[in-house]
């Protein structure tokens, strides 16, 4: 059912409560300088992401870019806000983000030659930081030289992979670059016990997205207060707060490199998971 206000919605980056207050209040800020009320929602796990994406009353949702990029364009596909600009190095001050590998830090893999062997755990199969990316990896290192290993998952979210990783389920995982840098921000003890045994290649981030059936003049407003909010004091608090510099527009096209990368990876790979 439709409702009356568009939704704001920060699930992929729902860490914790005090994270998701942060989103809060950038939602909140953005509704109010947009001058467009917005209702925000939690969408809280397990309920699935792609209910989120195919909601009509999406204002400004985070959508993983690779379940973005493989929907047609003039079907169900969303419209495109913009995409989050990460204060780390791995960004290139641009809206670009990775995934790193972790391991436990007192586990069993101490080398990438060791990832091979590792069993490794993953969230959901659509997911290109906890899946894709992963495999593209592992497709660079090990190409026809793996055998298939055990895995585990959908382990569905950073937390996931994270606690199968300190219950030692897992030997390596692969989360989002932007998720462990907002969990080393905020929620340290969460990680701590693991390190990063390394970081894949930066490709298109997740963007927020607006609803197809929105009217244009709702999502043009939107869009240019996330993309002027670093201009201005309070805005460019609530961007360090959540460690980025700045929101920026991507163009639809910029995604259609991650399932490339996605079925070249399982043709080089040549084990499922």
């Amino acid at each position: 059912m439709v409702m009356s206000k568009p939704v704001a919605c920060s699930r992929m980056y729902n860490l914790s409560p005090r994270i998701r207050g942060l989103w809060d209040a950038l939602f909140a800020l953005v509704s109010l300088q947009s001058g467009i009320e917005l209702e925000i929602i939690a969408h809280a796990a397990p309920a699935p992401l792609s209910e989120l994406w195919a909601r009509p009353d999406m204002g400004a949702v985070f959508m993983c870019g690779y379940p973005f990029s493989r929907m047609p364009v003039a079907a169900a596909r969303p419209t495109m806000l913009a995409a989050p600009v990460s204060s780390e190095a791995w960004s290139l001050d641009q809206p670009l983000y990775a995934s790193h590998i972790l391991v436990a830090s007192t586990g069993p893999v101490n080398a990438v030659a060791d990832l091979a062997a590792a069993r490794w755990g993953w969230t959901v199969r659509d997911s290109q930081s906890g899946y894709h990316a992963a495999r593209s990896f592992l497709a660079g290192q090990f190409a026809g030289k793996m055998k298939q290993s055990m895995t585990a998952g959908p382990l569905l979210n950073p937390p996931g992979i994270v606690a199968a990783l300190k219950d030692g389920k897992i030997d390596a995982g692969a989360i989002d670059a932007y998720a462990f840098q907002l969990l080393s921000m905020h929620e340290p003890d969460a990680i701590d016990g693991l390190r990063i045994l390394a970081t894949t290649d930066p490709l298109p981030a997740p963007l927020l997205v607006a609803a197809q059936t929105l009217p244009v003049d709702i999502i043009t407003a939107l869009q240019q207060s996330l993309v002027t909010l670093h201009e201005t004091p309070e805005g460019r608090a609530a961007l360090e707060r959540l460690g980025l510099r700045r929101f920026s527009t991507v163009a639809p096209s910029t995604y259609d490199v991650l399932p490339q990368r996605a079925d070249d990876a399982d043709r080089r790979l040549g084990i499922p998971w």
